[in-house]
């Protein structure tokens, strides 16, 4: 069985939602992002994967998957008939994974990341000058659109929604954009993913209580 590290609400909860929407069961160990500890057992999570990041994806044979794009793919690519990303070598293929590095590299790394875990309003204003730039491209992208890539739900979606939700939280309302809204109210009204959100709220409740 596979098994996945992940700290509730962080991007780990892309490969959640891609693991439920894929039916596939999976074991949820969560680390503590901060503390760099397992919850379960106290242990190290840097004994787990060294970059002490989520998620970490624990494969059937033990090897481990880091890294958001490619532990989103592999999971996809276990279930090929789903359609949650395109086969290799299919034109679609590509735009997949355009879409998981753009959210990765330009929503995730260049704003979340920062506003999360720097206080510091001179660091933090390049990034939320930008923000409103780079959310005009999927936007636009969704006017004509009801999901990312081709005409159906894959992993890009699964990681966008993630950011989305995350963007309320970093102080920018999504409101701005209704393409970008009207995504969101549909991407959270899928089963899978409102499941795979309400499961790491109330995780994230608890932590915090």
């Amino acid at each position: 069985m596979l098994q996945l590290y992940f700290f509730p609400m962080a991007c780990s909860l892309s490969s959640r939602i891609a693991l439920m929407e894929a039916g596939i069961e999976a074991r949820y160990h969560l680390a503590h992002i901060w503390t760099k500890k397992v919850v379960d057992d106290d242990s190290d999570f840097r004994s787990v994967s060294s970059k002490g990041a989520v998620p970490v994806l624990v494969l059937e044979n033990g090897d481990r998957l880091t890294e958001s794009a490619a532990v989103l793919q592999y999971i996809a690519d276990l279930k090929p008939e789903l359609g949650l990303a395109p086969p290799p070598g299919h034109p679609d293929r590509y735009r997949l994974q355009e879409w998981l590095s753009f959210v990765g590299a330009e929503i995730h790394k260049a704003f979340l990341f920062p506003t999360f875990w720097y206080k510091d309003d001179a660091a933090l204003a390049k990034p939320r000058a930008r923000i409103g730039q780079t959310l005009s491209i999927p936007a636009a992208h969704l006017a004509t659109r009801e999901f990312l890539v081709g005409d159906r739900f894959t992993v890009a979606d699964a990681h966008l929604t993630w950011t989305l939700l995350l963007l309320r939280a970093a102080g920018v309302d999504v409101a701005q954009w209704p393409q970008l809204a009207d995504y969101l109210s549909r991407m959270q009204a899928r089963p899978q993913v409102k499941a795979a959100i309400g499961i790491e709220a109330a995780l994230r409740k608890t932590l915090a209580a």
